[in-house]
């Protein structure tokens, strides 16, 4: 059975990428679903990124705090007839989380590639069973060993329906990545 082509999609891309960059995985994985592809406010790498970083590498907890409303604004001036699920790659996965941890509700779900916990400690939100995928390359040498089940755990936690997979790849998204996210979508009826 094909996926709901009436579940909106919000692309989220990785560090040094644009509104452009998701946008044919979007259309593998989802064919006919509408699309809105953001573009991160971070210039970075001749591209963009949803938030900062600190000097070290780690996550600038305070400025993914101060952008979370610049992402839900573009959500919403874009008006969709039901909460979309949103893709992520990268920083912008980690931004997506982001948006479950602080405002259960805004999404009906979201695939996260390479994502990592978007804050050290967790917080109290209710997901209420929303579907969450992530998906972890065990050979990405952007993350430490664990990062993806961390966040599984703290969105389990939270009561979001995670499915979590570790595939034996780098940090890009690859073909398996697709088909699980394909497959993934499908199940969601």
């Amino acid at each position: 059975m094909p996926p709901d082509v009436s579940i909106p999609l919000v692309l989220l891309h990785g560090s040094g990428g644009d509104e452009h960059e998701l946008v044919p995985l979007a259309a593998e994985v989802a064919p006919g679903s509408p699309v809105l592809g953001l573009r991160g406010t971070v210039e970075i790498d001749g591209g963009f990124a949803f938030f900062h970083r600190n000097a070290d590498r780690t996550i600038d907890e305070s400025d993914v705090e101060m952008r979370i409303p610049l992402v839900m604004e573009a959500i919403a001036r874009h008006e969709f007839h039901r909460p979309p699920i949103a893709i992520g790659f990268s920083n912008g996965a980690i931004m997506v989380a982001a948006l479950l941890l602080t405002h259960p509700g805004l999404l009906a779900g979201a695939i996260l590639f390479r994502p990592l916990s978007p804050f050290q400690n967790d917080l109290a939100p209710r997901l209420d069973g929303t579907p969450v995928l992530i998906i972890d390359g065990a050979k990405d040498s952007r993350r430490s060993p664990g990062d993806g089940e961390r966040l599984a755990g703290r969105l389990t936690r939270a009561s979001a329906m995670v499915a979590h997979h570790v595939l034996p790849v780098g940090h890009s998204i690859t073909e398996m990545d697709r088909q699980i996210a394909k497959d993934w979508l499908r199940s969601l009826g």
